[in-house]
């Protein structure tokens, strides 16, 4: 279990992020058009898992936004935002923020991503849903960079998980 802040009151997630130089778990979430996707939908390419509560905040918009950026210049990786939202609450974001090099990804179906990623809430008013981390894949899913944003109104370090992705 991992401490994190919600506007400085404690809340606990319900372990911890899987750890650099392992493989991650693989995982079942749901695009745009509702269908399951898995790690190997993205194999042979590097992976950066954005893991934020909802992108209807403004802190997961900016990172949203941060990413789509650097992914519209690196066609070698792709980037996965993943909450608990709605895929059609997703898609309307991405759609209106111009954020079309990002994949958004939706816990719709289980839970069982957030689980095995130690980012479920256990406690406070957000329980239930991910807290904001970002975690870098290599192209065979060996771990390479995570964060768990210790305050879920902080932005995740950039320069970090963009370094590891290169």
């Amino acid at each position: 279990m991992a401490s994190i802040t919600l506007q400085g009151s404690a809340i606990s997630t319900n372990g911890e992020l899987p750890a650099v130089g392992s493989t991650a778990p693989d995982f079942k979430l749901v695009n745009g058009e509702l269908a399951d996707v898995s790690l190997a939908d993205y194999a042979g390419k590097k992976k950066l898992l954005n893991i934020v509560p909802s992108l209807d905040t403004p802190v997961c918009a900016t990172s949203t936004k941060r990413f789509n950026d650097y992914a519209s210049q690196h066609d070698d990786s792709v980037m996965l935002m993943i909450a608990a939202d709605l895929p059609f609450a997703m898609s309307r974001f991405c759609s209106a923020e111009g954020a079309d090099n990002v994949i958004s990804l939706s816990l719709m179906r289980s839970k069982a991503f957030a689980k095995d990623y130690g980012v479920l809430i256990q406690d406070g008013p957000l329980a239930g849903i991910t807290a904001r981390a970002v975690v870098v894949l290599d192209a065979d899913n060996k771990v390479i960079y995570t964060e768990l944003v210790p305050e879920i109104a902080q932005e995740p370090d950039y320069d970090a998980a963009i370094a590891a992705l290169n």
